[in-house]
């Protein structure tokens, strides 16, 4: 079925998101508390709520987002370009952006969202944070009502487990098995945090978001059967 999908018609995106504060002890003492029940059973008794904190980043209540980065394809006759670019700075504005994106470009019933992993976190974090950041939501996040064949939803993860609910295949495993040149050569998740509050170096940050989005697009296409995309039909905008 999907290598009937217009690959016009999707938007590929990952997102990167950090601790709403760079200390633990910079939340107030409500905060804490709420972070201390919220982990707790994450956690266990191996670390504090405050060693543990460097982690509140995959939560959307104790965590913002600081990149978010989108890919499309555009074909112009048998050429093929793969058009990559990103939002960053103050989440508000990133929120925003990222809206006006899809509200312009992709908001018709034909439009999907493409991320790994992206059911279970990508697309209801950048939901949460709207909410939280009081930003309407966009037709294509808001899923109140909507049937699970209504969602405009597609996630990598998803495909890949054809039906298995068992286990998760991270993006760099399976762009290892598939073939697919890695996105975590300069840094990985676990270090995005560091690099945003110590090195304060946002350019790393989006250069690796950027990566694991054109590498989403490239496990689409192994999983269509069609050829990956080459570096030249890639266009950082």
């Amino acid at each position: 079925m999907i290598a009937k999908l217009n690959l016009e018609n999707i938007l590929f995106l990952d997102i990167e998101t950090v601790p709403e504060t760079e200390h633990f002890s910079d939340l107030d003492k409500t905060k804490q508390q709420l972070w201390e029940a919220k982990s707790k059973y994450q956690r266990r008794d191996e670390f504090t709520a405050e060693e543990f904190y460097d982690r509140a980043g995959i939560w959307a209540e104790f965590g913002k987002i600081i990149c978010v980065s989108v890919g499309y394809f555009k074909m112009e006759g048998d050429i093929r370009n793969f058009r990559v670019t990103s939002f960053y700075g103050d989440e508000d504005k990133i929120l925003k952006d990222f809206k006006n994106l899809l509200i312009s470009h992709f908001s018709q019933q034909k439009h999907l969202l493409c991320a790994h992993n992206g059911k279970e976190f990508d697309f209801p974090y950048i939901a949460r944070r709207m909410i939280i950041q009081n930003i309407e939501l966009p037709y294509k996040l808001n899923l109140f009502g909507k049937k699970p064949w209504e969602v405009p939803h597609l996630d990598t993860l998803d495909l890949w487990k054809f039906g298995d609910y068992k286990t998760y295949t991270s993006l760099k495993l399976l762009t290892n098995v598939l073939g697919i040149p890695s996105p975590k050569d300069d840094i990985d998740g676990s270090e995005v945090c560091d690099v945003y509050y110590k090195e304060k170096n946002i350019d790393r940050i989006i250069t690796y978001c950027e990566k694991d989005t054109i590498a989403v697009a490239q496990i689409f296409l192994r999983l269509r059967g069609d050829e990956l995309l080459h570096d030249n039909e890639i266009k950082h905008i």
